[in-house]
């Protein structure tokens, strides 16, 4: 969606006029400019944001910044350390084995200095994957970060282009017990807002499908058949492409019955029972999900044909919903690290981790309502240097407090939503309601 600033239109309005009395006909003006005549549209247009482009203003930039710092301490109380990587960086190191859909997402820059392609980035994961590479040693390490992101698209209608980007991750952690924690904090972090709203988890395992597809030796072009019509819920057209396929019935079978993860494993053929990769993966989806129900009271539903990070993702994955949201608020799953510089293997450095958009956190959550003083103006405007700097004492001891106390400039000089008034009554400054 696109909008404009408040600030601008008093501005605006004043161009507006003026360009309303310039002659219609540029003919009967030879003198003027020929383009005056579409000032006004010219000046309208060149004050929108672009479509997913918005300004977050007042008590919503407010909540923002409260929401960002109580997650963020909740995070830091955990053991995760703090970073913040760059806005841009070498596409070089920044897409290095990034997704197409990544690749796309991301605007790309020249440097001035160098030459040498640039990134915004539109994901902070990457960046981490950097800095675990160079810092992370061969120890289990954990991350967080806030940060925004640009997107070159939104994602899903009326999303947003330029997302307030906040997550955690693990590195060097192969057990589910890491993806658990994950799940621990993200809920401790989430019950701590009082949010109105419950949080729904939707659960997969790409690894059920990629060893599946290995044991079928399956072409590119048939894997990419296969994620489209999982992605469609094409049932039908999923069966006859199955019916050409080694171990087709088994593709099928994910899609007919992937939501029943305590039954899945019976209804497949007998070698992918046998499988250890497979039987593992279902089996860290039977305790996760038992997890989240026990620990959590949380609604949980488990799709194995998610495969939406099938070319990034190695193993679980979870998205996140509030109420009956489209977009997920929570993306999160297994990945694998670059290699450490400090690692004599050459096996990827296992990681997993998630990340929201705190911006679509507003809606859900709510600030305590502000106590919004203002210094009675008639009465400090002519204090003398002692009696101000008891004045100024006394509005210092109300700001930490956490009062929104306004000096007024001029009479005329009111913040708005004010609730109190800093009045001077028999020598004494008093706060009174208004």
């Amino acid at each position: 969606m696109s909008a404009s600033s408040d600030s601008a239109k008093p501005a605006l309005q004043n161009t507006l006029k003026q360009a309303a009395t310039l002659p219609a006909d540029n003919t009967a003006a030879p003198n003027r400019l020929p383009y005056l005549s579409n000032l006004a549209s010219d000046v309208a247009n060149s004050w929108l944001l672009p479509d997913g482009v918005v300004d977050v203003l007042f008590e919503d930039a407010h909540k923002q910044e409260v929401l960002r710092h109580q997650l963020i301490q909740q995070l830091i109380s955990h053991g995760y350390q703090l970073v913040n990587p760059p806005m841009i960086e070498f596409t070089e190191s920044l897409l290095s084995g990034a997704s197409e859909d990544l690749k796309r997402q991301t605007f790309k820059i020249i440097d001035q200095l160098t030459g040498r392609l640039m990134g915004i980035r539109a994901d902070i994961t990457p960046q981490i994957l950097r800095i675990d590479a160079h810092h992370g040693g061969d120890g289990i390490a954990r991350y967080c970060y806030a940060g925004d992101v640009i997107h070159t698209l939104p994602s899903g209608l009326f999303g947003s282009r330029t997302p307030l980007q906040l997550g955690a991750e693990i590195f060097g952690c192969e057990s589910i017990a890491a993806d658990i924690e994950l799940i621990d904090v993200l809920f401790s972090m989430l019950n701590s807002l009082e949010m109105s709203a419950a949080l729904h988890i939707d659960l997969g395992h790409v690894a059920i499908f990629k060893r599946l597809a290995e044991l079928a030796v399956l072409s590119e072009s048939d894997t990419e058949q296969l994620m489209q019509l999982y992605a469609n819920k094409n049932l039908p057209e999923l069966k006859q492409v199955c019916q050409a396929l080694p171990l087709g019935n088994d593709f099928y079978t994910l899609a007919r019955f992937g939501h029943d993860i305590a039954n899945l494993l019976g209804r497949l053929s007998g070698n992918a029972q046998q499988d250890t990769q497979i039987v593992t993966a279902i089996d860290e989806l039977q305790r996760l999900k038992a997890h989240l129900q026990v620990q959590w009271q949380c609604a949980v539903s488990i799709d194995v044909t998610e495969l939406s990070g099938y070319h990034y993702h190695t193993g679980i994955v979870f998205n996140g919903y509030i109420n009956s949201e489209t977009q997920p608020l929570v993306r999160g799953g297994r990945f694998d690290g670059m290699k450490s510089n400090q690692l004599a293997t050459n096996q990827p450095r296992q990681a997993t981790g998630f990340s929201m958009d705190v911006s679509r956190l507003l809606a859900h959550t709510q600030l305590d309502a502000p106590v919004i003083v203002l210094v009675d103006y008639d009465a400090f405007k002519d204090l003398d240097s002692e009696q101000l700097q008891l004045l100024l004492q006394q509005v210092a001891s109300l700001r930490q407090q956490g009062y929104r106390v306004t000096m007024p400039l001029t009479a005329k000089d009111m913040p708005v939503g004010m609730t109190h008034r800093l009045s001077l009554v028999d020598n004494q400054w008093q706060l009174q309601a208004v």
